[in-house]
């Protein structure tokens, strides 16, 4: 049998949704990606920009010097439920987490079927063999490898996107040191005309070069940024409390993709909407436990936190005056404390002003102190 087609047998019947096979020559955009770099548009992802990733992003060899082909595989991940927005509707206080997040942690998941996926290969070649693999987690240009095996094109809205499968999916890749009958690569753009991503998108982060200002990206806001959330960016985000899913929500190849989600990421731990005063109390062992198989750790307890003091903050709703007015005052997190400030301010019924009022007088952090003050001064 073709080593090629066994190997793309092999990793559907591990799972994936989608295989291709890639060169490993040096990826022609590369130069956007340092233009990006270069504009500061990474924000505090600081790891993007030192000189070994920026080495490997333009040429996968300078990650392995042995590697001949580059397999790229997706694993396939359930849409956002059509239900959300009506939940958010009927269902005070709650927010929303993107749709990858409600699953397992997928790293796990993936790295176990690239292992034996070289496993794999090795038996059928009769030796070891030079390999690296990656999924979300190495210096490498994943998208424009998967337009190169043929996965599909890198949409206006930056994902990856499959004609008959959209872009709710998960990518990996391995290098590897034998060369694989490469695919053909995915050249049209299928965007046309259409503008739905960047019109929809919150904080218009999205731009005309097919590139993201991160720095304004809800994802990197709530996911990415480790300290206080720009105050001119807090009322964009809306409701979510973990990522975003609003440029694939709106994307017409979601709404036309077939329907195969992967049977590993199909179990929902984690609800598309979640009601923010219980998420609110979470302490710290009580986060680590609900959260602990999650992509949402990422953030960590005093990022989810602040996101959820941020999210209730836009919801306007007193209900939450009383839950806010305490994590003002005993969160051991200044981070917490001052994004709490910042969601009472927005509230402004009498009793968030006498809760600001009170933790005035008490705050010994400058932060809080300065968001406090803020949020009393706009009354």
């Amino acid at each position: 049998m073709n080593l090629t087609f066994a190997v793309k047998e092999e990793a559907y019947r591990l799972g994936f949704s989608m295989v291709g096979v890639s060169t490993p020559a040096p990826l022609p955009h590369a130069d956007v990606f340092e233009t990006w770099l270069q504009q500061g548009r990474h924000g505090e992802m600081t790891y993007l920009n030192t000189p070994h990733s920026r080495l490997c992003r333009a040429c996968p060899n300078q990650i392995l010097p042995e590697c001949r082909s580059v397999l790229v595989l997706g694993s396939l991940y359930p849409a956002p439920p059509a239900r959300v927005e009506d939940d958010l509707k009927n269902s005070p206080l709650r927010g929303k987490v993107a749709a990858y997040a409600r699953e397992n942690d997928y790293h796990g998941i993936l790295i176990e079927r690239l292992e034996s996926l070289v496993q794999f290969i090795e038996s059928q070649v009769g030796h070891s063999i030079p390999n690296r693999w990656y999924t979300d987690t190495g210096p490498i240009l994943e998208r424009e490898l998967a337009q190169r095996a043929g996965l599909g094109w890198i949409g206006k809205n930056t994902c990856l996107i499959s004609p008959d499968k959209g872009s709710y999916f998960f990518l990996a890749e391995i290098l590897l040191g034998i060369e694989l009958e490469p695919d053909q690569p995915f050249t049209q753009d299928r965007c046309g005309t259409c503008s739905r991503c960047l019109d929809a998108c919150p904080t218009r982060c999205i731009l005309p070069d097919r590139t993201i200002d991160a720095r304004h990206c809800i994802s990197y806001l709530t996911i990415e940024l480790k300290g206080s959330i720009p105050p001119e960016l807090r009322s964009q985000m809306g409701e979510w409390v973990f990522g975003c899913d609003v440029c694939q929500q709106v994307c017409p190849w979601n709404r036309f993709a077939v329907s195969e989600v992967d049977k590993a990421f199909d179990h929902h731990p984690v609800q598309p909407t979640l009601y923010l005063l219980d998420e609110l109390k979470l302490s710290r062992d009580e986060f680590k436990r609900k959260y602990h198989h999650s992509p949402v750790m990422r953030a960590k307890r005093r990022g989810y936190l602040r996101n959820v003091a941020v999210a209730l903050g836009n919801l306007h709703d007193t209900d939450a005056t009383p839950a806010l007015a305490e994590v003002l005052m005993v969160d051991h997190e200044p981070l917490v404390r001052a994004h709490a400030a910042w969601a009472l301010g927005q509230i402004g019924n009498t009793p968030a002003r006498q809760a600001l009022e009170r933790a005035a007088g008490i705050e010994n952090d400058m932060l809080v102190k300065l968001e406090i003050q803020i949020s009393l001064d706009n009354r």
